[in-house]
């Protein structure tokens, strides 16, 4: 064959002696340290105060974890979580035994909901600027992080494809499987740094800034129809519903498509001279 397995097993992290970095928490660091630095470049385009990078730093990172929590737990695992509430946002399981867990189960819908929500409370006590404004710029960083975060996920060993039922494909061997399924997190890891060079060319080389909502639009229906259709290689999430005609990802995925275009082409006044 061309191309065949490869065994992947990797450690949990780098081990520091004193502390273990886990290589999805380091993803997690990577992709909001890049995203400061992505979008300082454009505070400085659109001169804007840097004073106010700090705020939208915070509000983006707390909108992410909160919203990629509350995310799983409500469309992902709710029959667990509803008779367990204090554990949606302890680093802990109580049943069937106390069990150090950290922060497992984050969904992306979730995190991009509250990115938006977050963008418009940034937009009434920070920034004077029009959400759609605010969120034609921070889509870019969010798709930058969106690499990362893939790429934690491969590291993990989780959100795993399908088995490829050939020679190609990855083993995954820290689940204890011998064959090889599809990379789908790097698939999906891939597309994102094409999403996020998309994105970066069109703020950077062309009009298409000055319409407000278009690059937002653009990246709603970019990111997740790579999303839905990516899905239909992983495994499902959720063991129930896989007689479902689309799983839960996918069906998550189409109501923002379907925003995303109309941000796109929605009629806007002409501007005024």
């Amino acid at each position: 064959m061309l191309i065949n397995a490869i065994t992947w097993s990797p450690s949990e992290g780098l081990d520091l002696g004193f502390f273990t970095l886990h290589y999805y928490s380091l993803m997690f660091l990577i992709a909001f340290g890049l995203g400061w630095y992505i979008m300082k470049s454009i505070f400085i385009r659109e001169k804007i105060a840097i004073e106010k990078l700090d705020s939208l730093f915070i509000y983006t990172v707390l909108a992410t974890l909160i919203g990629a929590r509350l995310g799983h737990v409500i469309f992902y695992d709710w029959d667990y979580f509803q008779n367990h509430l204090l554990e949606i946002f302890l680093p802990v399981r109580f049943e069937p035994e106390f069990e150090f867990t950290g922060f497992r189960g984050l969904a992306s819908h979730g995190a991009a909901i509250g990115i938006i929500i977050s963008m418009y409370l940034y937009r009434k006590r920070v920034l004077n600027k029009p959400v759609l404004w605010i969120l034609d710029r921070i889509v870019i960083p969010v798709a930058s992080g969106a690499i990362f975060v893939r790429i934690g996920n491969f590291l993990n060993s989780e959100i795993i494809g399908k088995p490829t039922n050939s020679d190609y494909g990855i083993i995954f061997a820290n689940l204890g499987e011998t064959f090889p399924r599809h990379p789908a997190q790097l698939y999906e890891s891939f597309c994102y740094l094409l999403i996020f060079i998309i994105l970066w060319y069109l703020y950077w080389k062309t009009e298409k800034r000055h319409k407000i909502g278009y690059i937002f639009g653009l990246f709603l229906v970019l990111l997740w129809t790579v999303r839905f259709f990516i899905e239909f290689i992983k495994e499902a999430q959720v063991e129930e519903r896989t007689t479902w005609l689309l799983n839960t990802g996918q069906w998550l995925s189409i109501p923002f498509i379907i925003a995303g275009l109309y941000f796109m082409y929605r009629p806007t006044k002409p501007r005024t001279v």
